[in-house]
């Protein structure tokens, strides 16, 4: 991340992320969106993002991960309308577990694409500019939330820190499976030997 990013007022963004928010949800395909996300569940294959929740299940945390994914990528348009299409601005840190939602989100392309048309709103995500467990509690992204819903779900919201532990600790329970770097590698035979 530039040590010149600038981003604007949390205050700012919260007012147009709530607007946002609400231009989605009276989308005609809104309610398609969310359930063809709720509904990526067979395709599903996260290791170090749902494992971090503890006690994740796919049939029933998908219904409140939602809005927070959705809350999050609001932030992401607001702050990219504020800045000119700053997408490095743009590309604010969330927790590991918003973020493989917003992936779920992001693979509705067709819908999003049509939404995206409809609305004006342009969605942000860009891989190669994420900060992969770099969400914090009180960071920037934190006080854009609070600022346009209040608290946030801190079932879903997992702090550096604790992000940190809990990654570690997910990690050493696959390797003795044959499940290495967090689901990037597997042992020889892994799919093939019972």
């Amino acid at each position: 991340m530039s040590a010149t990013l600038v981003r604007p007022a949390p205050e700012r963004v919260a007012v147009r992320a709530r607007e946002i928010v609400r231009i989605i949800e009276a989308d005609p395909e809104f309610a398609r969106l969310r359930t063809a996300c709720a509904k990526y569940d067979e395709d599903w294959q996260s290791f170090t993002g749902y494992a971090l929740v503890d006690g994740f299940d796919v049939e029933t945390d998908t219904v409140p991960l939602f809005p927070e994914a959705l809350r999050a990528m609001a932030i992401k348009s607001a702050v990219y309308e504020m800045t000119d299409g700053d997408e490095q601005a743009a590309e604010i840190p969330v927790s590991v577990p918003v973020d493989e939602m917003i992936h779920a989100l992001a693979a509705q392309f067709t819908v999003l694409s049509r939404v995206q048309e409809r609305t004006g709103i342009k969605f942000v995500h860009a891989t190669d500019r994420e900060q992969i467990g770099g969400w914090d509690h009180g960071d920037y992204t934190h006080q854009v939330y609070r600022a346009a819903w209040g608290p946030l779900s801190e079932r879903f919201w997992i702090g550096k820190e604790e992000t940190m532990k809990r990654k570690a600790v997910v990690v050493a329970k696959y390797e003795p499976l044959g499940i290495f770097q967090g689901g990037r590698k597997f042992a020889p035979g892994f799919a093939t030997r019972g």
